[in-house]
Protein backbone atom coordinates (compact mmCIF):
# COMPACT_ATOMS: atom_id res chain seq x y z
CA UNK A 1 0.00 0.00 0.00
CA UNK A 2 1.36 3.40 -0.92
CA UNK A 3 1.83 6.13 1.67
CA UNK A 4 -0.85 8.19 -0.03
CA UNK A 5 -3.38 5.36 0.09
CA UNK A 6 -2.52 4.58 3.72
CA UNK A 7 -2.96 8.22 4.74
CA UNK A 8 -6.35 8.26 3.01
CA UNK A 9 -7.41 5.12 4.90
CA UNK A 10 -6.35 6.72 8.20
CA UNK A 11 -8.09 10.01 7.44
CA UNK A 12 -11.30 8.32 6.29
CA UNK A 13 -11.30 6.08 9.36
CA UNK A 14 -10.80 8.93 11.80
CA UNK A 15 -13.60 10.92 10.13
CA UNK A 16 -15.90 7.89 10.40
CA UNK A 17 -15.00 7.49 14.09
CA UNK A 18 -15.65 11.17 14.78
CA UNK A 19 -18.99 11.07 12.96
CA UNK A 20 -20.02 8.01 14.97
CA UNK A 21 -19.11 9.67 18.27
CA UNK A 22 -21.14 12.74 17.32
CA UNK A 23 -24.21 10.67 16.34
CA UNK A 24 -23.97 8.60 19.54
CA UNK A 25 -23.77 11.79 21.60
CA UNK A 26 -27.11 12.88 20.16
CA UNK A 27 -28.64 9.45 20.83
CA UNK A 28 -27.63 9.46 24.49
CA UNK A 29 -28.71 13.11 24.91
CA UNK A 30 -26.64 13.89 27.97
CA UNK A 31 -23.99 16.53 28.55
CA UNK A 32 -21.71 13.96 30.16
CA UNK A 33 -20.14 11.97 27.33
CA UNK A 34 -18.94 9.39 29.87
CA UNK A 35 -22.32 9.00 31.54
CA UNK A 36 -22.93 5.37 30.56
CA UNK A 37 -19.59 4.26 31.99
CA UNK A 38 -20.25 6.07 35.28
CA UNK A 39 -23.71 4.57 35.64
CA UNK A 40 -22.54 1.06 34.68
CA UNK A 41 -19.68 1.42 37.17
CA UNK A 42 -22.13 2.34 39.93
CA UNK A 43 -24.41 -0.58 39.10
CA UNK A 44 -21.51 -3.04 39.13
CA UNK A 45 -19.49 -1.53 41.99
CA UNK A 46 -16.44 -0.97 39.77
CA UNK A 47 -14.62 2.00 38.30
CA UNK A 48 -15.81 3.71 35.12
CA UNK A 49 -12.59 2.50 33.46
CA UNK A 50 -13.43 -1.08 34.36
CA UNK A 51 -17.00 -0.63 33.11
CA UNK A 52 -15.68 0.66 29.78
CA UNK A 53 -13.26 -2.27 29.54
CA UNK A 54 -16.12 -4.70 30.04
CA UNK A 55 -18.17 -3.08 27.30
CA UNK A 56 -15.15 -2.88 25.00
CA UNK A 57 -14.44 -6.59 25.53
CA UNK A 58 -17.56 -7.52 23.54
CA UNK A 59 -16.31 -5.49 20.59
CA UNK A 60 -12.80 -6.90 20.89
CA UNK A 61 -14.13 -10.47 20.79
CA UNK A 62 -16.12 -9.60 17.69
CA UNK A 63 -13.02 -8.22 15.94
CA UNK A 64 -11.04 -11.34 16.87
CA UNK A 65 -13.81 -13.56 15.54
CA UNK A 66 -13.86 -11.66 12.26
CA UNK A 67 -10.06 -11.86 11.96
CA UNK A 68 -10.24 -15.63 12.34
CA UNK A 69 -12.17 -15.92 9.11
CA UNK A 70 -15.45 -15.59 7.36
CA UNK A 71 -16.98 -13.31 4.80
CA UNK A 72 -17.66 -9.80 6.05
CA UNK A 73 -18.67 -6.67 4.20
CA UNK A 74 -16.53 -3.55 4.18
CA UNK A 75 -19.27 -1.85 6.19
CA UNK A 76 -19.07 -4.54 8.90
CA UNK A 77 -15.28 -4.15 9.11
CA UNK A 78 -15.63 -0.36 9.30
CA UNK A 79 -18.19 -0.61 12.09
CA UNK A 80 -16.15 -3.02 14.21
CA UNK A 81 -12.83 -1.25 13.70
CA UNK A 82 -14.31 2.18 14.42
CA UNK A 83 -16.11 0.88 17.52
CA UNK A 84 -12.78 -0.35 18.85
CA UNK A 85 -11.06 2.96 18.11
CA UNK A 86 -13.91 4.89 19.71
CA UNK A 87 -13.78 2.81 22.90
CA UNK A 88 -10.07 3.61 23.15
CA UNK A 89 -10.81 7.32 22.64
CA UNK A 90 -13.44 7.18 25.37
CA UNK A 91 -10.95 5.37 27.63
CA UNK A 92 -8.43 8.10 26.95
CA UNK A 93 -11.03 10.68 28.06
CA UNK A 94 -11.71 8.73 31.27
CA UNK A 95 -8.00 8.41 32.05
CA UNK A 96 -7.42 12.10 31.34
CA UNK A 97 -10.33 13.08 33.56
CA UNK A 98 -9.02 10.89 36.40
CA UNK A 99 -5.62 12.58 36.27
CA UNK A 100 -7.08 16.10 36.53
Amino acid sequence: MTTETFEKVVGDTLRHCTDTLIVKAREYATEDRLHNFRVAAGLEGISPRQALAGMMAKHTVSVYDMCRGGEYSAAMWDEKICDSINYLLLLRALVKEESE
